[in-house]
């Protein structure tokens, strides 16, 4: 017995090798030795589905029809109840064009089907899925979890009907695995973003949003709320996921944050008015708690003040002062006060106003090594923005001594390369860079790159930095909003140093500087310059889509946006955009499904 054993267990490396031979043999089109070989593992151990698989394939790529029919019903008869041999058979028959021969097989395999057998179903609906017989094997899937009620073939059904065209069907099956597993939600949200657009009149949207209030109708499940929310979202029409997001927290009576974050993103959208809306019922919700409140002022106030022109910059101010009259002056309302100093500084030009401002804070409150750190670096960005570049570096590096390794010492020790960066010292800014080119932070590690290549690219051919220095002292200009100052030095790159390393840089950045100050036509002819200059440069991928957002969002030529979201799928799939620009360029075209 135990040498019976040996003899198996020696015989175990060989079989392997063999199969992995066969295998060789048909990728390299050498279907006589693979038959060869499948012949004798097959004559070993007939029952071995891969080498009945394996033999009858290699006889169908030489069209031995009858050798293959024939490994395949000695399959059949020697294990009846394996259907997927039946499936076989009928692509087999199909193969030769015997279309009839091939149908009776598929149905007898679908009438064979042994209702109670849960993995039956599983395994024969892929064998046909393996030949791309969709409704057989949608059917099977369907009768398995009508018979079976345990079973859950949603992901597999969905899936079919997706690609059979059935959208309602295909949303609804995804709906249902949700509801019984509800850890796929990100990806099947995920998967509904390829049919779902911004379109409200989009057919697959209007068949999404009746769906889902004919379920909520039949079975007030909180789920439906929270899928037409997010359905809302993905239209932009914040309102109406608003009504969503309050019958959600009306029902769950948990926190307000789902609430916060549709204002935010209705901010990230530049709907303010749905945003203050939003923001108010939780000022106005009498269980919400003073923390809340706080954050609703806060991120309608920064809001404001990033789209305010200057003759509201008073009213601003009052709304600041009037919060700080409600809620204090105190730890609980940092992040206010910080926000507050920005404004002073950035906006009205209250630099030293600012400054006083935030060391007021710093002697008066007992705060958190977070809570300092947060104050120090706005003051020293308060400090850049004055161009007292040691002081800030004093501060900067405050920070990072305080909150090694945290993100914001991380973020700290990127501000001290940019500002160093703004002085003209760039070996030192590129040794910093170079350090958090590995940061934990993906955002600092990108800013950081991206910078570390400006000044490495323009470093090369010129040793003094003449042009680099312009490009920073815009940079600068840009920080401290003076764009038009920017626009203007970055001009001088572009008439001075036309055709060196920098001047796709110059033409990008003035572009960005061109559509903030809504001088939409001259970003176009920047963007274009990138285009036809640089089109195999690190910027052409960024000007394509900034170009195309321009010509929907501004100058009213979708066709042309069409154009350019076209080359970023085809010509740069590496692209940051690739995703983006794919479901763009599809609402574009007007597809009715993915």
């Amino acid at each position: 017995m135990r040498f019976l054993y040996f003899i198996l267990l020696c015989s175990l490396p060989v079989f392997g090798q063999s199969i992995q031979l066969a295998k060789n043999y048909t990728d390299q089109g050498e279907y006589e030795k693979a038959i060869s070989v499948y012949k004798k593992l097959y004559k070993q151990n007939p029952y071995r589905l891969n080498y009945i698989l394996g033999l009858t394939s290699a006889y169908q790529q030489l069209e031995k029809f009858n050798e293959a029919e024939k490994v395949l019903k000695e399959a059949i008869n020697k294990s009846p109840k394996n259907l997927q041999f039946l499936v076989e058979l009928g692509h087999h028959f199909d193969l030769q064009g015997l279309k009839e021969k091939a149908t009776f097989e598929y149905n007898k395999a679908i009438d064979s089907y042994d209702q109670n057998n849960t993995n039956q179903a599983y395994s024969l609906a892929q064998a046909f899925e393996k030949y791309s017989l969709l409704d057989q094997a949608a059917l099977i899937y369907e009768k398995g979890m009508t018979y079976n009620p345990g079973a859950n073939f949603n992901l597999r059904l969905a899936k079919i009907y997706g690609e059979q065209g059935k959208v309602e069907k295909m949303f609804q099956s995804y709906l249902s695995l949700i509801k019984t597993q509800p850890s796929y939600k990100n990806i099947i949200l995920r998967n509904f973003s390829d049919y779902i657009t911004e379109d409200p009149l989009h057919e697959p949207n209007i068949i999404f949003r009746k769906l889902l209030i004919k379920n909520l109708q039949k079975n007030p499940d909180i789920l439906y709320n929270e899928m037409l929310s997010w359905f809302f979202v993905q239209q932009k029409q914040f309102n109406k996921a608003f009504v969503q997001e309050k019958a959600i927290y009306k029902r769950k009576n948990e926190s307000l944050q789902r609430i916060i974050d549709l204002a935010r993103i209705a901010i990230s959208h530049k709907d303010l008015e749905a945003a203050t809306m939003i923001l108010n019922y939780i000022l106005e919700a009498e269980d919400a708690h003073n923390d809340m409140k706080l954050t609703a002022h806060k991120i309608i106030l920064k809001a404001r003040t990033d789209k305010a022109s200057k003759k509201e910059y008073k009213k601003i101010n009052e709304q600041y002062l009037h919060v700080f009259d409600t809620y204090g002056r105190s730890r609980e309302t940092i992040g206010l006060q910080t926000d507050y100093a920005h404004f002073l500084a950035f906006n009205q030009d209250m630099k030293q106003e600012a400054i006083t401002f935030l060391k007021d804070i710093l002697k008066k409150e007992r705060l958190s090594r977070f809570q300092s750190s947060r104050i120090k670096m706005k003051i020293a960005d308060i400090l850049v923005l004055d161009q007292k570049f040691n002081q800030a570096l004093i501060y900067y590096t405050q920070v990072q001594n305080a909150l090694k390794n945290n993100f914001l010492a991380q973020d700290a020790r990127f501000k001290v390369a940019k500002t160093s960066y703004y002085k003209g010292d760039f070996k030192w800014a590129q040794t910093q860079l170079d350090v958090l080119k590995s940061s934990t932070s993906q955002l600092i590690a990108n800013d950081a790159m991206e910078l570390s290549l400006i000044i490495s690219d323009n470093s090369l051919e010129d040793s003094t930095y003449t042009a680099l220095k312009i490009y920073a002292k815009a940079d600068l200009l840009a920080f401290q909003n003076k764009n038009r100052e920017a626009i203007e030095t970055l001009e001088k790159i572009l008439v001075s140093h036309k055709g060196e390393k920098i001047e796709d840089e110059a033409f990008y950045k003035q572009a960005k500087l061109y559509e903030k100050e809504k001088e939409y036509e001259k970003a176009k002819v920047n963007y274009l310059k990138i285009i036809e200059f640089y089109s195999t440069d690190i910027l052409a991928d960024d000007a394509y889509y900034a170009l195309a957002a321009l010509y929907t969002q501004h100058l009213g030529q979708p066709e042309k946006a069409k154009e350019l979201y076209e080359k970023i799928i085809f010509n740069h799939a590496d692209s940051i955009y690739y995703v983006d620009a794919r479901k763009k360029y599809r609402a574009l075209r007007g597809d009715d499904i993915n």
